[in-house]
């Protein structure tokens, strides 16, 4: 069964960067398509971006196009979410998810099949 772990929040001033990680394992990633939710307090949680299972499929939120790009390294197990010129409003957990396609990403649903723990993203100056 697949397992994901995020790494890479923390706090960032306006304007900053930051790159999370999400670390797969226990099964093969090519299989799966990829994307990052957030939670902002007091607000629900959102789809931000996602990758196609082959890396040739990106989409974005309109809020961070621009701003963050989703890759995927599946010699290292791994997806990326790059976070340029953060703004305050970014502050939130970042979720990384996965599941077999696209599909939760047009009809904007959060059912999805794997959920890692949540890492805190925080832009203050």
């Amino acid at each position: 069964q697949l397992h994901l772990v995020e790494s890479g929040g923390g706090l960032a001033q306006p304007g900053g960067s930051l790159r999370l990680s999400c670390a797969g394992s226990g099964a093969n990633l090519d299989y799966y398509a990829f994307g990052w939710f957030r939670q902002a307090p007091g607000k629900e949680r959102e789809a931000v971006s996602c990758i196609s299972r082959t890396g040739t499929i990106t989409n974005y939120v309109p809020a961070v196009k621009g701003r963050f790009t989703i890759s995927r390294d599946d010699a290292k197990t791994t997806v990326y979410l790059q976070m340029d010129n953060l703004k305050p409003e970014d502050t939130a957990i970042y979720y990384c998810v996965a599941a077999r396609d696209l599909n939760w990403w047009y009809t904007r649903s959060s059912n999805l099949e794997v959920w890692g723990q949540g890492t805190q993203v925080t832009v203050s100056s």
